[in-house]
């Protein structure tokens, strides 16, 4: 499997990257990336949530009304739920909403993910570049270039550049994560994946795979 590598100004450079159908080429498998976007959500979850029992509602514990003799029903006291200001039953707690997932299962997601961006065409891999200083204007003009300007982007770097970084950070649609940081919810939430010439050589480094 073959893909163009991209100038940052929108044209071909003439270079061409073999991919690694193990990682870009599988059946995806949609329970594996639906488990693995399921996780990522929840861990971003902070479960701080709480209300009130009936026990911690600061009331009089005076009982409201006499036991009989009123003609309605029995009330011991003010902090019931019934009440208003009273406790709530089976209100939220905190909580941890983190739960496991195989190794393999999210490697499998990711795979998945990858695997549909290069079947949708929106797998674009450009020349490595650098930046002087942060400036978002100048880096705009590769979206432009590439004509991805209109939809979400993942831009993926071989490792962290600060100045690539801070261009982006007042983009609303664009995110810039290093290989390291890739992740299957991030993948699927993007329309465009743009990434730099290197990377697929690092994924492939990293999971065993040649």
């Amino acid at each position: 499997m073959e893909l163009s590598v991209y100038k940052i100004d929108g044209t071909e450079s003439g270079k061409k990257v073999t991919l690694d159908s193990g990682i870009f080429g599988i059946e995806p498998n949609d329970h594996a990336i639906y488990l693995d976007v399921k996780q990522y959500l929840a861990n971003q979850r902070q479960g701080t949530s709480k209300t009130k029992e009936r026990w911690e509602v600061s009331y009089s514990t005076k009982k409201v009304i006499r036991q009989k003799g009123s003609g309605g029903a029995r009330h011991g006291s003010i902090k019931a739920p019934i009440y208003v200001g009273g406790g709530r039953i089976f209100g939220p707690k905190p909580r941890d909403y983190s739960f496991k997932l195989n190794k393999k299962l999210k490697q499998l997601a990711r795979f998945s993910a990858l695997s549909y961006k290069v079947k949708e065409q929106a797998l674009t891999i450009v020349e490595p570049f650098v930046m002087e200083a942060p400036r978002t204007k100048d880096f705009m003009k590769i979206f432009k270039g590439l004509k991805v300007n209109d939809r979400k982007v993942l831009f993926v770097l071989p490792e962290n550049t600060n100045n690539i970084y801070l261009s982006s950070r007042n983009l609303q649609n664009v995110k810039v994560i290093s290989v390291n940081e890739i992740n299957t919810y991030d993948l699927v939430n993007c329309t465009s994946l743009i990434m730099v010439d290197g990377v697929q050589d690092l994924l492939q480094a990293q999971y065993g795979r040649n």
